[in-house]
């Protein structure tokens, strides 16, 4: 990641850089044929957060620009596989700058929301993940539920 990150102006063309005022942006830079490796640029303006989520897979994030805040949940209910019934704590908070890289395994979930808070400025980061990352899990932390969800991208 390390290397991207340093290289990522040579790879990386305008539309890798698309942002949406409603929601953080993802842009699919590469997809493997088989599926098993994806890398996305995620353009953040202050303000936009994922929801609390896992990704059923390895990653790996580095920070093109910017201050990317990582809020990380801690699962306490015993049933991983339940989808109701769950009790989540809030974990630590990781803030990552520009060259910082990150990464996190599904052992046996990374459960997390990540973005930019309105005092700061955008962000750009580089996410590798295991897998085409088109669903992840999205968590209601008062409900104590989780459900699956597609996710769309950019395409490049």
């Amino acid at each position: 990641m390390l290397d991207l990150i340093e290289r990522a102006t040579t790879f990386l063309e305008p539309q890798h850089y698309r942002s949406d005022p409603n929601h953080y942006a993802r842009n699919l830079v590469y997809d493997a044929p088989d599926a098993s490796l994806s890398l996305y640029v995620l353009v953040w303006s202050p303000g936009q957060w994922t929801p609390v989520h896992d990704h059923g897979s390895w990653g790996v994030v580095g920070v093109l620009e910017g201050v990317l805040e990582e809020r990380n949940y801690v699962r306490l209910s015993p049933d991983r596989e339940a989808d109701e019934g769950i009790h989540l704590v809030r974990g630590g908070v990781i803030l990552l700058g520009h060259g910082a890289v990150t990464s996190f395994v599904p052992n046996p979930d990374h459960i997390h929301v990540t973005g930019v808070p309105l005092e700061r400025s955008p962000a750009v980061s580089l996410h590798l993940y295991g897998r085409l990352m088109n669903s992840f899990n999205t968590y209601d932390i008062s409900s104590g539920t989780r459900q699956r969800v597609s996710v769309k991208h950019n395409e490049s």
